[in-house]
């Protein structure tokens, strides 16, 4: 039933201590994991909401820049979205008088949601 390896080590009453295995089964795939190399290939966007469209709209034309996402991060509903954006405008300020400028070019849209995560980043 068992085969003749398996059967010796069911015979035999020395036990492996776990760490021993766990150790050799991290080597073994840190050693294979080593063989490959790693390449990142950017994953496409998911198309934007009708809310999260919107806000894009509006901040694009507002603060041009590199880099601007808009998610809904409260499951569709539109309550609560995180916002990363970049621009040149937001250059010499604070941080609270970035987000202050964000905040006017969305005033109408805030009043009608939950949150607002905000990260703004001055472009040089």
């Amino acid at each position: 039933m068992f085969s003749p390896r398996l059967r010796c080590l069911l015979n035999t009453s020395t036990v492996i201590p776990r760490s021993s295995t766990l150790t050799s089964s991290a080597s073994r795939i840190n050693k294979f994991q080593s063989q490959f190399r790693s390449y990142s290939t950017p994953t496409p966007t998911p198309p934007l909401d009708k809310g999260e469209q919107a806000i894009y709209d509006k901040l694009k034309s507002a603060f041009p820049g590199k880099r601007l996402e808009v998610q809904d991060v409260s499951g569709g509903c539109g309550s609560f979205y995180a916002i990363l954006i970049s621009s040149n405008k937001f250059k010499g300020l604070s941080t609270i008088k970035q987000h202050k400028l964000v905040n006017a070019c969305l005033k109408e849209d805030i009043q009608g949601i939950h949150g607002l995560q905000l990260k703004t980043i001055p472009e040089e």
